[in-house]
């Protein structure tokens, strides 16, 4: 009788083991797609920064002005 006690017991922590990990299994491989899916966008996210960064630095200089002339008109000092 005590053997088929002990035999028991063992086959009740082996299901319990392969239970517990199916279920952590299937619990992480939420978690794991949820991740790689903010991966995928931070990593378009950096591209586009990237992007922009490079168009604001390779912009062309402005046209300098013309120079213009200009007569100082007469000021007062009191």
């Amino acid at each position: 009788m005590d053997i088929t006690i002990i035999g028991w017991v063992w086959l009740g922590i082996v299901i319990g083991i392969l239970i517990g990990i199916t279920v952590a299994g299937m619990l992480t491989s939420s978690k794991q797609s949820e991740l790689e899916d903010e991966n995928i966008h931070l990593t378009f996210v950096r591209d586009a920064l990237k992007e922009e960064i490079f168009r604001i630095e390779n912009q062309a200089k402005p046209k300098p002005r013309k120079k213009r002339n200009f007569r100082a008109n007469k000021v007062k000092i009191i």
